[in-house]
């Protein structure tokens, strides 16, 4: 709603309330300064021996997430290994 001398009106069906608008405050939101990543590292994951599919590099970092679900009745749970080359990069998964 936006005050008038006329009241409160409402900015998407026109509908005008006889209101006494004692004050009105716009709060500016500023946006956050800057973060400047200095290292994007996914070290914290083990190094291990396994052979990159783009660039054959034999070291890549890997991490593991478990993913669990119900279907008709029968409760699943897997393991997804992901795979990121220390060289390239690149990333796969392996179920």
């Amino acid at each position: 709603m936006r005050a008038t001398k006329n009241g409160l009106v409402c900015s998407k069906c026109g509908h005008t309330v006889q209101a006494e608008v004692a004050e009105i405050t716009i709060i500016e939101l500023h946006a956050p300064s800057p973060i400047d990543v200095i290292d994007e590292s996914e070290h914290d994951h083990p190094r291990v021996s396994e052979k990159c599919p783009n660039c054959d590099n034999s070291e890549a970092f890997r991490s593991v997430s478990i993913s669990s679900g119900e279907h008709a009745g029968v409760r699943q749970e897997r393991s997804i290994e992901r795979f990121t080359c220390a060289k390239c990069g690149h990333s796969w998964t392996r179920d």
